[in-house]
C-alpha cells in the first residue's frame, strides 16, 4: 500500500544559531521530543525549524538576535526535508553585515540555488505551532489573537502571509505621507487603492480559512479528547466581505480610508480595516467564552484548535503539516497528555514537542524519539 505524502525534517544542521556554535540531528521519527531544564536550548531547535517557512519564526524576532552571543555575528540553517513530491534541501541564512535588524533580509537556498526573499520557502514547508506566550491568547491583546488566525490561515493559504504584508507596506506609506503638511491627494488614493485590494483578499482569506476550521472543529467534536470551540472573525471589512460582492468591498474600504484622513493624521495610525480584526473562541460545551476559561481549560481549546487546523490543511493540501509544539504538556494531566500523542500519531504529520521531564512523553510509542538536551547538545534519549 502507498504511504501516504507528509511533510517532515529529517536532517537539521544550526550554525551559531542562538546557544548552538553546531548542530546536526538527524531523525526519522513522525513525533520527537526534546527534553531537557529551562534554557537548554530546546525552543531555539523549534524556532529554527519556523524559520523554514517565510516570515519571521515562532519569536518573530529580528535577524540579529538570532545570532548566538560571542560568536561571529551571522547564522546558518539547514535541512533536508521530506516534501509532498520527495526530498529536498532548504537552507537560510543571515550574514550578519546588514545592521540591526531585517533590513537586509535573510538569504534563502532551495536545493542549491538562490531565492529572493523568503516566501518561496512556503512551496514546500506548512507548520502550525504553539508557544508558551500563546497561553495567555485569549485574555491578551487582540493582535496576539490575529496573528495567531493568520498563522492558522497561511498553513492552508500559503500566499496569505504575502497578503498582509504588502496591505501592512502600503498602510506604513500612507501614515507617513498623511504626516505631511499638504499630502498629495493622487497618491494617498492610489496607496488606498491598493490598501482596499489587499484588506479584500485577507478577510475573504480569513473567512475561508475559519469556516474549514469550523467543519473540522465539527468533525472532531464527539471523539476528541480536547473540547471543541466555536470560532468567528470580528472585523468591519470581513463583515463587509460576508454580505457583498468584492468589488463592492473594496469601493467601500477606499471611502472610508479617504474620509478618515483627518483622524488617522491625528491619530498617527491608520483607525479602520483588516489590521483591527479579532478572533472569537467560544468554550463549546461549556458555552463560555475562551477569555473567562482557566488556564488548563484555554491551552486545551488551543491544543484543539491546532489539531482540527492540522486536520483542515490535510483535507485541503492533501499533506498535514509540521507541528511544533513547545511545552505542549505544561497543563495537561496523565490521560490528556497520553490522548495528545494519539492524536498527533492518527494525524500522520512529523510533530516536534519540548518539555522539562522526558516521563511527559512516556507514551510517545514505536511512531516516536525522545532527544535530551543540554546547553546547546542533543543526544538521543530513548531509541526508535
Amino acid at each position: 500500500m502507498t504511504q501516504p505524502p507528509i511533510l517532515a525534517v529529517r536532517r537539521l544542521t544550526l550554525t551559531e544559531f542562538r546557544n548552538y556554535r553546531s548542530l546536526r540531528l538527524e531523525t526519522g521519527a513522525r513525533l520527537l521530543a526534546l527534553v531537557g531544564a529551562n534554557g537548554a536550548g530546546k525552543t531555539n531547535i523549534l524556532e529554527a525549524i519556523s524559520l523554514l517557512s517565510p516570515g519571521r519564526g515562532l519569536r518573530g524576532v529580528t535577524l540579529d538576535e538570532l545570532a548566538r552571543q560571542g560568536g561571529s555575528g551571522s547564522w546558518a540553517i539547514a535541512a533536508e526535508i521530506e516534501a509532498e513530491h520527495g526530498p529536498v534541501s532548504l537552507g537560510t541564512a543571515w550574514n550578519g553585515k546588514a545592521g540591526s535588524g531585517d533590513s537586509g533580509g535573510r538569504q534563502v537556498v532551495i536545493d542549491g540555488e538562490a531565492r529572493k526573499g523568503s516566501g518561496a520557502l512556503g512551496d514546500y514547508m506548512r507548520f502550525l505551532w504553539l508557544t508558551p506566550a500563546q497561553d495567555r491568547l485569549f485574555a491578551g491583546p487582540a493582535s496576539d489573537r490575529r496573528r495567531f488566525l493568520d498563522r492558522m490561515v497561511t498553513a492552508s493559504d500559503p500566499e496569505h502571509g504575502a497578503r498582509i504584508a504588502v496591505f501592512e507596506k502600503v498602510m506604513r506609506e500612507r501614515n507617513l505621507l498623511l504626516e505631511e503638511t499638504r499630502p498629495d491627494p493622487g497618491w494617498l488614493s492610489s496607496l488606498e487603492a491598493h490598501m482596499a485590494e489587499a484588506a479584500v483578499a485577507i478577510s475573504a482569506a480569513r473567512l475561508v480559512g475559519l469556516e474549514a476550521l469550523q467543519t473540522h472543529i465539527g468533525e472532531g467534536r464527539d471523539t476528541s479528547s480536547f473540547p471543541w470551540a466555536e470560532v468567528a472573525v470580528q472585523g468591519e471589512i470581513e463583515a463587509l466581505v460576508a454580505q457583498k460582492p468584492a468589488v463592492q468591498v473594496e469601493d467601500e474600504y477606499r471611502r472610508i480610508l479617504r474620509d478618515s484622513r483627518s483622524p488617522d493624521r491625528a491619530a498617527g495610525r491608520t483607525l479602520r480595516g483588516p489590521h483591527r480584526s479579532d478572533l472569537e473562541v467560544v468554550h463549546g460545551p461549556k458555552r463560555k467564552a475562551a477569555a473567562l476559561c482557566s488556564t488548563g481549560e484555554q491551552k486545551a481549546l488551543l491544543i484543539g484548535l491546532v489539531l482540527a487546523q492540522a486536520r483542515a490543511v490535510q483535507a485541503g493540501a492533501g499533506v498535514p503539516p509540521v507541528l511544533l509544539l513547545d511545552e505542549v504538556a505544561a497543563h495537561l494531566d496523565r490521560a490528556r497528555r497520553k490522548s495528545l500523542l494519539e492524536a498527533l500519531a492518527a494525524l500522520g504529520s512529523q510533530s516536534w514537542m519540548t518539555g522539562t521531564d522526558a516521563q511527559l512523553f512516556e507514551a510517545i510509542g514505536e511512531a516516536g524519539a525522545i532527544f535530551h538536551v543540554e546547553d546547546g547538545h542533543v543526544s538521543k534519549a530513548v531509541e526508535d
